[in-house]
């Protein structure tokens, strides 16, 4: 959802985040889940709390 909010495609994001794109296309797809320092980087680039990205809370 951040990522279309963002205009970004997976490429862009896994740059942006130091990962590949095929993280971000498992990640999406559900086949995998991010670990923890994951987590850390997409909250830091999209300036969200770990609560939001989780979906425990809004904004």
């Amino acid at each position: 959802m951040l990522r279309l909010e963002r205009g970004l495609n997976q490429t862009q994001l896994a740059d942006g985040l130091q990962t590949t794109q095929r993280k971000i296309s498992y990640w999406e797809m559900g086949k995998t889940e991010p670990d923890i320092v994951s987590i850390l980087k997409i909250c830091e680039y999209f300036d969200v709390s770990a609560d939001f990205l989780l979906g425990r809370k809004d904004y």
